[in-house]
């Protein structure tokens, strides 16, 4: 296989939910005996078919079949890379005897429940609708715990010096402003259908169910509710749901050039105070929000490096630079280290013409340029983050983010 130096930054709840609910599904549209075969093995152990499909299947919401061969190879090649990935890093882990405990485990798996405002009754339904056991569950998170404490061992030996600090402050002093905006937690709710999301918090589904949502929302907010819990339990934007809703700071330009209404701007950097929350407001994307100010930041201002927290700020973006290159490294070596059979890539160079796949539904895609190798990443936990201390910026189309 091509070892790719991708970096497998693992965040627990996201390897959850986009790799155990993945073992979910039916076979990906292929020949079902295929499906039970080994598409890989890293050191002896298998990687079997079965599991490409189910990831593809998800990420593709069960309409796989339209993909051409092209894409499809493209896809299941893109999802064993990561499974491979994921395998040879586990695999180092074990051997450092980095395994987690089962209270850990447990514990990871309470938090993925507690975040997603799920009753333990809507949870177990949940995984059961999506074909998942908690043995697979504690199994992924198994992994998970391990990779991270792996990356972690080596993560723990970075020292920034303070003329690194400094020499970084010199040459970024751009970034050290504070701007005038607000920080924000929000309440979404969309009118479009989210459960392809892993949005189970009655989830509106048309623009009358949505604007019936947000009013009852807005009441229990009146009548006292807590913003976070309340966010936790039935807003609908993934990205802030685990985080009460909290979406950061953003700029007053930040909050203009994403679409927030002029009047909304308004009062939020005027007569709206500290810890209200707005109306519901509709915006152009048809998408439901009701904002609570939780910072309001009425001047810029130039921040020196004594300024309060602008220096663990550089520490911690170039603490997270090292650690990136790092998390690269320790793939790099693991991947050259273990025994790798790659049996997919192998059989489809041995059958060129159809790349050992089922032929392509009628009417399909043609082009490899809008495969489905580019969602498969995004729905898996290989996602490389660089942190920087730059300013936060909001987030198109509807909220700002960090």
């Amino acid at each position: 296989m091509q070892k790719t130096t991708k970096l497998l930054s693992l965040s627990i709840l996201t390897a959850l939910i986009a790799l155990s609910f993945s073992a979910c599904g039916k076979d990906g549209g292929g020949d079902p005996a295929a499906a039970n075969t080994v598409a890989a093995t890293v050191d002896g152990r298998p990687i079997m078919s079965a599991e490409i499909e189910r990831q593809i299947s998800l990420q593709a919401r069960g309409e796989q079949s339209k993909y051409s061969q092209l894409q499809m190879a493209q896809a299941r090649l893109a999802v064993l890379d990561r499974l491979i990935q994921r395998e040879v890093l586990f695999q180092r882990a074990e051997r450092e005897k980095l395994l987690p405990t089962e209270d850990q485990i447990n514990g990871a798996i309470n938090s993925q429940k507690t975040g997603s405002g799920m009753t333990d009754e809507d949870f177990a339904k949940s995984l059961q609708s999506q074909g998942v056991t908690m043995d697979v569950l504690k199994e992924d998170a198994k992994k998970d715990l391990a990779i991270s404490s792996l990356q972690d061992k080596y993560a723990g030996k970075i020292s920034i010096s303070d003329r690194e600090v400094e020499e970084y402050y010199t040459n970024n002093r751009a970034q050290f402003i504070n701007a005038r905006g607000v920080a924000l937690a929000m309440i979404v709710v969309d009118p479009a259908d989210n459960s392809a999301a892993g949005i189970t918090n009655s989830d509106a589904k048309n623009e009358l169910d949505a604007k019936l949502k947000i009013d009852g929302i807005y009441q229990q907010l009146k009548g006292g509710a807590d913003f976070a819990t309340v966010a936790r339990a039935k807003s609908e934007d993934p990205n802030t749901l685990t985080k009460g809703g909290d979406v950061g700071f953003a700029t007053e330009e930040d909050l203009k050039s994403n679409g927030f209404p002029q009047d909304l701007v308004a009062k939020l950097l005027g007569a709206m105070e500290v810890g209200s929350f707005t109306d519901p407001v509709h915006f152009n994307s048809g998408r439901w929000y009701i904002f609570k100010l939780e910072e309001k930041r009425l001047q810029t201002e130039n921040l020196t490096l004594e300024s309060p927290g602008v220096r663990q700020q550089i520490t911690q973006a170039l603490v997270n630079s090292r650690k990136e290159i790092l998390n690269t490294a320790l793939l790099e070596v693991a991947l050259n280290e273990a025994k790798i059979v790659n049996n997919m890539a192998a059989s489809m160079l041995a059958n060129p013409g159809n790349l050992g796949l089922r032929p392509a539904a009628p009417g399909s895609i043609a082009t490899p340029a809008a495969s489905p190798a580019a969602s498969a990443a995004a729905a898996s936990p290989a996602a490389a983050a660089t942190a920087s201390p730059k300013a936060a910026t909001a987030a198109p189309s509807a909220s700002p983010k960090k």
